[in-house]
Protein backbone atom coordinates (compact mmCIF):
# COMPACT_ATOMS: atom_id res chain seq x y z
CA UNK A 1 0.00 0.00 0.00
CA UNK A 2 1.49 3.33 -1.33
CA UNK A 3 0.48 5.80 1.78
CA UNK A 4 1.91 8.87 -0.83
CA UNK A 5 -1.38 11.16 -1.89
CA UNK A 6 -0.94 13.53 -4.66
CA UNK A 7 -3.59 15.54 -5.45
CA UNK A 8 -2.60 15.82 -8.88
CA UNK A 9 -0.98 12.93 -10.07
CA UNK A 10 -3.62 11.89 -12.68
CA UNK A 11 -2.99 15.21 -14.21
CA UNK A 12 0.75 14.94 -14.05
CA UNK A 13 0.61 11.30 -15.63
CA UNK A 14 -1.67 13.00 -18.20
CA UNK A 15 0.54 15.64 -19.43
CA UNK A 16 3.31 13.72 -18.71
CA UNK A 17 5.65 16.46 -16.48
CA UNK A 18 7.84 15.62 -14.26
CA UNK A 19 6.74 15.47 -10.26
CA UNK A 20 8.46 18.77 -9.76
CA UNK A 21 6.29 20.72 -11.48
CA UNK A 22 3.02 20.39 -9.64
CA UNK A 23 2.75 21.47 -6.32
CA UNK A 24 1.72 18.19 -4.23
CA UNK A 25 0.32 17.73 -0.59
CA UNK A 26 2.39 14.74 0.92
CA UNK A 27 1.28 12.53 3.73
CA UNK A 28 3.95 10.07 5.24
CA UNK A 29 3.22 7.43 7.32
CA UNK A 30 6.30 7.06 9.72
CA UNK A 31 7.13 4.40 12.77
CA UNK A 32 9.14 2.17 15.03
CA UNK A 33 8.44 -0.37 16.84
CA UNK A 34 10.96 1.74 19.84
CA UNK A 35 9.65 4.47 21.43
CA UNK A 36 10.54 8.14 20.93
CA UNK A 37 12.63 7.60 24.11
CA UNK A 38 14.79 5.61 22.59
CA UNK A 39 17.56 8.40 20.94
CA UNK A 40 16.96 7.58 17.30
CA UNK A 41 13.66 7.28 17.70
CA UNK A 42 13.22 10.42 19.22
CA UNK A 43 15.91 12.08 16.47
CA UNK A 44 13.13 10.55 13.87
CA UNK A 45 10.51 12.66 15.39
CA UNK A 46 12.41 15.64 16.69
CA UNK A 47 14.99 15.88 13.82
CA UNK A 48 14.09 14.16 10.63
CA UNK A 49 10.47 14.93 10.61
CA UNK A 50 10.52 18.74 11.07
CA UNK A 51 13.52 19.28 9.10
CA UNK A 52 12.06 17.56 6.29
CA UNK A 53 8.80 19.33 6.25
CA UNK A 54 10.51 22.99 7.08
CA UNK A 55 13.00 22.53 4.31
CA UNK A 56 10.36 21.20 1.96
CA UNK A 57 7.58 23.55 2.45
CA UNK A 58 10.72 26.77 2.32
CA UNK A 59 12.20 25.50 -0.83
CA UNK A 60 9.48 23.60 -2.85
CA UNK A 61 6.06 24.73 -3.10
CA UNK A 62 4.90 21.17 -1.55
CA UNK A 63 3.64 20.51 1.70
CA UNK A 64 4.72 17.64 4.02
CA UNK A 65 2.59 16.07 7.13
CA UNK A 66 3.41 12.90 8.86
CA UNK A 67 1.39 10.21 10.45
CA UNK A 68 3.17 9.07 13.45
CA UNK A 69 3.52 4.98 14.44
CA UNK A 70 5.78 5.14 17.35
CA UNK A 71 6.22 2.59 20.36
CA UNK A 72 5.07 -0.41 18.06
CA UNK A 73 1.33 1.40 16.80
CA UNK A 74 1.69 0.46 13.70
CA UNK A 75 5.00 -2.40 13.39
CA UNK A 76 6.47 -3.94 16.56
CA UNK A 77 10.06 -4.11 16.80
CA UNK A 78 10.26 -7.72 14.38
CA UNK A 79 8.09 -5.85 11.84
CA UNK A 80 9.73 -2.72 10.75
CA UNK A 81 11.48 -3.90 7.44
CA UNK A 82 8.48 -5.94 6.16
CA UNK A 83 6.03 -3.08 7.01
CA UNK A 84 8.16 -0.42 5.19
CA UNK A 85 8.08 -3.54 2.04
CA UNK A 86 4.93 -3.76 1.99
CA UNK A 87 4.02 0.03 2.54
CA UNK A 88 1.99 -0.66 5.62
CA UNK A 89 4.57 2.16 6.65
CA UNK A 90 6.17 4.75 4.48
CA UNK A 91 9.63 5.24 6.40
CA UNK A 92 10.41 2.97 9.29
CA UNK A 93 13.19 3.09 11.74
CA UNK A 94 14.77 -0.43 13.16
CA UNK A 95 17.33 -2.55 14.60
CA UNK A 96 19.16 -4.79 12.26
CA UNK A 97 19.26 -6.87 15.32
CA UNK A 98 15.91 -7.99 14.75
CA UNK A 99 16.55 -9.22 11.09
CA UNK A 100 18.97 -12.49 11.17
CA UNK A 101 17.63 -14.17 8.36
CA UNK A 102 17.01 -11.43 6.17
CA UNK A 103 20.07 -9.07 7.26
CA UNK A 104 22.65 -11.04 8.60
CA UNK A 105 25.30 -9.38 7.99
CA UNK A 106 23.72 -5.96 8.61
CA UNK A 107 24.96 -5.84 12.73
CA UNK A 108 28.52 -6.08 11.85
CA UNK A 109 30.22 -4.01 14.33
CA UNK A 110 27.92 -6.31 17.30
CA UNK A 111 30.19 -9.40 15.50
CA UNK A 112 32.96 -7.31 16.73
CA UNK A 113 32.35 -6.42 20.63
CA UNK A 114 34.56 -4.03 22.80
CA UNK A 115 34.95 -1.54 19.45
CA UNK A 116 34.78 2.19 20.34
CA UNK A 117 32.60 3.91 22.85
CA UNK A 118 32.56 6.92 20.56
CA UNK A 119 29.12 6.62 18.25
CA UNK A 120 30.67 9.25 15.89
CA UNK A 121 33.57 6.88 15.70
CA UNK A 122 31.21 4.10 15.07
CA UNK A 123 29.05 5.94 12.41
CA UNK A 124 32.10 6.78 10.42
CA UNK A 125 33.58 3.37 10.68
CA UNK A 126 30.36 2.24 9.47
CA UNK A 127 30.32 4.65 6.68
CA UNK A 128 33.56 3.27 5.69
CA UNK A 129 32.74 -0.35 5.35
CA UNK A 130 29.46 0.46 3.79
CA UNK A 131 31.52 2.45 1.09
CA UNK A 132 33.98 -0.39 0.40
CA UNK A 133 31.03 -3.19 0.20
CA UNK A 134 28.37 -2.25 -1.71
CA UNK A 135 26.06 -5.28 -1.23
CA UNK A 136 25.01 -3.74 2.48
CA UNK A 137 23.10 -0.87 0.93
CA UNK A 138 22.15 -2.48 -2.46
CA UNK A 139 19.89 -5.33 -0.67
CA UNK A 140 17.35 -3.16 0.33
CA UNK A 141 16.20 -1.76 -3.02
CA UNK A 142 17.38 -6.06 -4.42
CA UNK A 143 15.13 -7.67 -1.87
CA UNK A 144 13.15 -5.71 0.28
CA UNK A 145 11.57 -3.28 -2.09
CA UNK A 146 12.87 -0.19 0.10
CA UNK A 147 15.92 2.21 -0.01
CA UNK A 148 18.22 3.06 2.94
CA UNK A 149 18.11 6.40 3.88
CA UNK A 150 20.47 6.25 6.85
CA UNK A 151 22.13 4.92 8.83
CA UNK A 152 21.97 4.85 12.49
CA UNK A 153 24.66 4.86 15.59
CA UNK A 154 23.60 3.78 19.65
CA UNK A 155 25.19 5.09 22.63
CA UNK A 156 27.56 3.00 23.79
CA UNK A 157 26.55 -0.59 25.62
CA UNK A 158 27.15 -1.02 29.53
CA UNK A 159 25.32 -3.52 31.68
CA UNK A 160 22.54 -2.78 33.86
CA UNK A 161 21.43 -4.72 36.34
CA UNK A 162 19.31 -5.39 39.45
CA UNK A 163 22.70 -7.06 41.54
CA UNK A 164 25.74 -5.53 42.30
CA UNK A 165 28.80 -7.67 39.81
CA UNK A 166 32.43 -7.19 40.01
CA UNK A 167 33.52 -9.91 37.94
CA UNK A 168 31.97 -13.05 35.48
CA UNK A 169 31.83 -15.09 38.45
CA UNK A 170 29.16 -12.68 39.64
CA UNK A 171 27.25 -13.17 36.11
CA UNK A 172 26.94 -17.08 36.08
CA UNK A 173 23.56 -17.72 37.68
CA UNK A 174 21.79 -14.60 36.46
CA UNK A 175 19.43 -14.11 33.52
CA UNK A 176 20.83 -11.46 30.93
CA UNK A 177 18.59 -9.25 28.04
CA UNK A 178 19.84 -8.48 24.96
CA UNK A 179 18.83 -8.45 21.09
CA UNK A 180 19.73 -10.58 18.29
CA UNK A 181 23.45 -11.01 18.40
CA UNK A 182 24.87 -9.38 21.04
CA UNK A 183 23.17 -12.32 23.25
CA UNK A 184 26.26 -14.25 21.93
CA UNK A 185 28.51 -11.66 24.36
CA UNK A 186 26.70 -13.18 27.11
CA UNK A 187 26.45 -17.01 26.21
CA UNK A 188 30.28 -17.10 25.01
CA UNK A 189 31.11 -15.72 28.54
CA UNK A 190 28.93 -18.24 30.12
CA UNK A 191 25.89 -15.78 31.37
CA UNK A 192 22.22 -17.24 30.67
CA UNK A 193 20.48 -14.96 27.61
CA UNK A 194 17.55 -13.95 27.30
CA UNK A 195 15.98 -12.34 23.63
CA UNK A 196 14.16 -9.36 24.83
CA UNK A 197 13.39 -5.89 23.19
CA UNK A 198 13.35 -2.36 24.80
CA UNK A 199 9.26 -2.26 24.27
CA UNK A 200 9.04 -4.92 26.98
CA UNK A 201 12.43 -4.03 29.16
CA UNK A 202 10.58 -2.06 32.09
CA UNK A 203 7.58 -5.07 32.67
CA UNK A 204 9.86 -7.67 32.63
CA UNK A 205 12.75 -6.20 34.37
CA UNK A 206 10.12 -5.38 37.17
CA UNK A 207 8.67 -8.94 37.01
CA UNK A 208 12.46 -10.57 37.42
CA UNK A 209 11.85 -12.13 33.87
CA UNK A 210 16.00 -11.40 33.62
CA UNK A 211 18.11 -9.51 36.51
CA UNK A 212 19.96 -7.45 33.75
CA UNK A 213 20.43 -5.73 30.42
CA UNK A 214 23.05 -5.12 27.91
CA UNK A 215 22.40 -1.84 27.45
CA UNK A 216 23.52 1.77 26.45
CA UNK A 217 22.94 4.98 29.16
CA UNK A 218 20.01 6.71 27.43
CA UNK A 219 17.63 3.98 27.54
CA UNK A 220 18.47 2.88 30.93
CA UNK A 221 17.46 6.88 32.13
CA UNK A 222 14.61 7.38 29.71
CA UNK A 223 12.91 4.21 29.92
CA UNK A 224 13.29 4.35 33.53
CA UNK A 225 15.06 0.99 33.61
CA UNK A 226 16.66 2.63 36.59
CA UNK A 227 14.00 1.52 38.92
CA UNK A 228 14.25 -2.67 38.67
CA UNK A 229 17.76 -2.12 37.37
CA UNK A 230 19.71 0.21 40.17
CA UNK A 231 23.19 -0.93 39.21
CA UNK A 232 25.11 0.34 35.88
CA UNK A 233 28.39 -1.22 34.98
CA UNK A 234 30.83 0.56 32.60
CA UNK A 235 32.07 -2.27 30.63
CA UNK A 236 32.35 -0.80 27.43
CA UNK A 237 31.02 -3.06 24.98
CA UNK A 238 30.90 -0.38 22.07
CA UNK A 239 28.82 1.89 20.41
CA UNK A 240 27.54 0.14 17.32
CA UNK A 241 26.02 1.09 14.34
CA UNK A 242 23.55 -1.39 13.42
CA UNK A 243 19.84 0.60 13.06
CA UNK A 244 19.02 2.14 9.78
CA UNK A 245 16.23 4.29 8.50
CA UNK A 246 14.25 2.85 4.91
CA UNK A 247 11.58 4.72 3.27
CA UNK A 248 9.05 2.03 0.65
CA UNK A 249 10.84 1.77 -2.71
CA UNK A 250 7.29 3.09 -4.35
CA UNK A 251 7.13 5.80 -1.94
CA UNK A 252 10.41 7.21 -3.09
CA UNK A 253 9.66 6.65 -6.31
CA UNK A 254 6.53 8.59 -6.64
CA UNK A 255 8.08 11.58 -4.57
CA UNK A 256 8.15 15.11 -6.64
CA UNK A 257 12.38 15.28 -7.93
CA UNK A 258 12.71 18.35 -5.24
CA UNK A 259 11.24 16.65 -2.35
CA UNK A 260 13.23 13.12 -3.15
CA UNK A 261 16.50 15.56 -3.01
CA UNK A 262 15.65 17.21 0.45
CA UNK A 263 14.79 13.91 1.54
CA UNK A 264 18.35 12.22 0.96
CA UNK A 265 19.63 15.95 2.29
CA UNK A 266 17.69 15.72 5.66
CA UNK A 267 18.07 11.86 6.09
CA UNK A 268 21.85 12.44 5.82
CA UNK A 269 22.04 14.97 7.99
CA UNK A 270 19.99 12.76 10.57
CA UNK A 271 22.44 10.26 10.08
CA UNK A 272 25.16 12.19 11.70
CA UNK A 273 22.99 13.28 14.21
CA UNK A 274 22.73 9.70 15.51
CA UNK A 275 26.28 10.09 16.45
CA UNK A 276 26.45 13.08 17.51
CA UNK A 277 23.78 13.55 20.01
CA UNK A 278 24.66 9.86 21.36
CA UNK A 279 28.25 11.27 21.69
CA UNK A 280 26.90 14.50 23.63
CA UNK A 281 24.44 12.45 25.60
CA UNK A 282 26.66 9.35 26.95
CA UNK A 283 28.32 11.57 29.60
CA UNK A 284 25.09 13.57 30.51
CA UNK A 285 23.40 10.50 30.85
CA UNK A 286 25.96 8.57 33.21
CA UNK A 287 26.35 11.48 35.59
CA UNK A 288 21.93 11.16 35.99
CA UNK A 289 22.38 8.33 36.24
CA UNK A 290 25.32 8.42 39.28
CA UNK A 291 22.47 10.83 41.17
CA UNK A 292 20.00 8.02 40.56
CA UNK A 293 22.09 4.51 41.17
CA UNK A 294 25.13 3.01 41.56
CA UNK A 295 27.54 3.40 38.34
CA UNK A 296 30.74 1.93 38.76
CA UNK A 297 33.57 1.34 36.39
CA UNK A 298 34.50 -2.57 36.15
CA UNK A 299 38.11 -3.62 36.16
CA UNK A 300 40.17 -3.33 32.92
CA UNK A 301 41.09 -7.16 33.37
CA UNK A 302 37.73 -7.99 33.64
CA UNK A 303 36.62 -6.28 30.61
CA UNK A 304 39.71 -8.04 28.58
CA UNK A 305 38.68 -11.37 30.00
CA UNK A 306 35.28 -10.88 29.10
CA UNK A 307 36.78 -9.77 25.31
CA UNK A 308 39.13 -13.05 25.38
CA UNK A 309 35.83 -15.49 26.15
CA UNK A 310 34.47 -14.14 22.82
CA UNK A 311 37.90 -14.24 21.00
CA UNK A 312 36.68 -17.00 18.26
CA UNK A 313 33.39 -16.14 17.71
CA UNK A 314 34.10 -13.32 14.91
CA UNK A 315 35.65 -16.19 12.80
CA UNK A 316 32.70 -18.56 13.60
CA UNK A 317 30.41 -15.77 12.41
CA UNK A 318 32.34 -14.98 9.26
CA UNK A 319 32.70 -18.45 8.24
CA UNK A 320 28.83 -19.29 8.51
CA UNK A 321 28.07 -15.93 6.11
CA UNK A 322 30.61 -16.87 4.11
CA UNK A 323 28.88 -20.07 3.18
CA UNK A 324 25.65 -18.30 2.90
CA UNK A 325 27.78 -15.74 0.01
CA UNK A 326 27.97 -12.76 1.81
CA UNK A 327 31.38 -10.94 2.01
CA UNK A 328 31.48 -10.98 5.35
CA UNK A 329 35.66 -12.04 6.06
CA UNK A 330 36.05 -8.64 4.09
CA UNK A 331 33.29 -6.71 6.60
CA UNK A 332 35.23 -7.63 9.40
CA UNK A 333 38.37 -7.29 8.51
CA UNK A 334 37.27 -3.46 7.43
CA UNK A 335 35.88 -2.89 10.68
CA UNK A 336 39.25 -3.70 12.37
CA UNK A 337 41.12 -1.97 10.41
CA UNK A 338 39.19 1.48 9.97
CA UNK A 339 38.71 1.36 13.71
CA UNK A 340 42.70 0.82 14.24
CA UNK A 341 43.02 4.24 11.76
CA UNK A 342 41.28 6.06 14.00
CA UNK A 343 43.05 5.43 17.19
CA UNK A 344 41.27 2.64 18.78
CA UNK A 345 42.85 -0.02 20.27
CA UNK A 346 40.73 -3.37 20.75
CA UNK A 347 41.27 -5.03 24.43
CA UNK A 348 41.59 -8.61 22.34
CA UNK A 349 42.57 -8.27 18.82
CA UNK A 350 40.70 -10.58 16.58
CA UNK A 351 41.59 -12.50 13.71
CA UNK A 352 39.50 -13.29 10.93
CA UNK A 353 41.20 -15.48 8.05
Amino acid sequence: MNRLFASSAAAIAAIGLGHAAQADNITLRIGSGHPPGVVYAGLMQDYFQPELKRRVEERTDHTISFVEGYSGSIVKVTEVLEGVQDGIIDIGGFCFCFEPSNLPLHAFQVMMPFGTMDPEMSLAIAQDVYAEVPYLENVFPDRFNQVLLSRIADGGYNLGTSFPWDDLDDLQDQKIAGAGLNLNWLEYAGVSPVQSSLATAYTEMTTNVYEGWIMFPSAWVNLKLYEPGPYYTLIGFGSMTWHGLTINQQTYDALPDDVREILLEVAADYEEQTGIVNAAEYDRLVGELRDLITVSEIDPEVRKAWAQSLADWPQSLADDLEQQGLPAKQVLNLVLDKAEERGHEWPVRYVIE
